[in-house]
């Protein structure tokens, strides 16, 4: 029988992160940041099984792109020290 683990992190702009960065790593993608202007690229990390984003129901269908999503949750964002 399996056991379901889940773990979340904050991701703080006061330490300098990105979300944008974080969801590339995370699924081992090539993402462009456009608050930074900047390309995250994790496309040559391993072990990544599956990565897929789920959207409630109502939501439109263009937040299914991974850059679309993390770069709107980034400008919705102003606050330097936002936790996004």
């Amino acid at each position: 029988m399996a056991i379901y683990h889940l773990h979340a992190k904050v991701i703080s702009r006061a330490t300098g992160r990105s979300a944008v960065a974080a969801a590339a790593y995370r699924s081992a993608s090539r993402l462009h940041d456009d608050r930074l202007d900047r390309a995250h690229d994790f496309t040559n990390k391993s072990g990544v099984v599956h990565s897929e984003i789920l959207l409630p129901d109502g939501a439109s269908e263009r937040f299914l792109d991974r850059a679309i999503l993390w770069n709107e949750v980034e400008a919705i964002e102003k606050r330097k020290d936002a936790q996004l």
